[in-house]
C-alpha cells in the first residue's frame, strides 16, 4: 500500500484532529484518541498525531490514483479546519 506523510507546523494540532474526526464521523469510520485520530475511507486511512508544535499525517490507500487523491481531500479539509492559520503541508512518499 502507498503511503504519504506530512509534517505540518502548527500549535493547533489537537484542534485539527478534534474537528476533522467531528466532521468525518457521520459517515465514515473514526478513531480518535488524546492527541490522535484515525479515519478510514473507502480507498484508504488517515492516521493523525499532534505533537508540540505540529501535526503529523500519514496517508495510506490501495494505489497510487487513491494515494493522490486522499492526498487532496485531507490536506483541502486541514486547510478549511485550520481557520485563519496558514498550513504548509507538503507530501513525502
Amino acid at each position: 500500500m502507498p503511503i504519504s506523510r506530512a509534517e505540518i507546523v502548527t500549535e493547533s494540532g489537537d484542534k485539527l484532529i478534534n474537528r476533522l474526526c467531528k466532521h468525518w464521523a457521520h459517515k465514515l469510520e473514526v478513531e480518535q484518541g488524546e492527541g490522535e485520530g484515525r479515519i478510514t475511507f473507502d480507498n484508504g486511512s488517515c492516521l493523525l498525531r499532534a505533537e508540540q508544535d505540529k501535526l503529523k499525517v500519514a496517508v495510506e490507500s490501495l494505489d497510487e490514483e487513491g494515494l493522490d487523491h486522499l492526498e487532496g481531500v485531507v490536506a483541502s479539509h486541514l486547510e478549511r479546519m485550520s481557520g485563519k492559520e496558514s498550513l504548509d503541508i507538503i507530501w513525502e512518499n
